[in-house]
């Protein structure tokens, strides 16, 4: 299989899925590691998981932490 079959198969799940089984068991790694995220892994993103929500907006008294509206940014 040439570099650029290999490089197609890394990135086109359409072609991987059109090799056969042989030619898929002799691809090489693919060096950028993990191409999904299992749901598992997508549960512990930073990104909808509670955390800490940032209210920026001109009323200084919005800031939960001093009411002054500059120290909501200087963590």
């Amino acid at each position: 299989m040439s570099n650029n079959d290999i490089i197609r198969a890394w990135k086109n799940e359409e072609y991987l899925d059109s090799l056969s089984e042989e030619q898929r068991s002799s691809l090489p790694e693919n060096p950028a590691g993990i191409v999904e995220l299992s749901d598992a892994d997508m549960e512990i993103i930073a990104g909808g998981d509670g955390g800490p929500v940032f209210n920026i907006s001109n009323d200084y008294a919005d800031c939960p932490i001093t009411n002054d509206y500059a120290d909501c940014f200087n963590f």
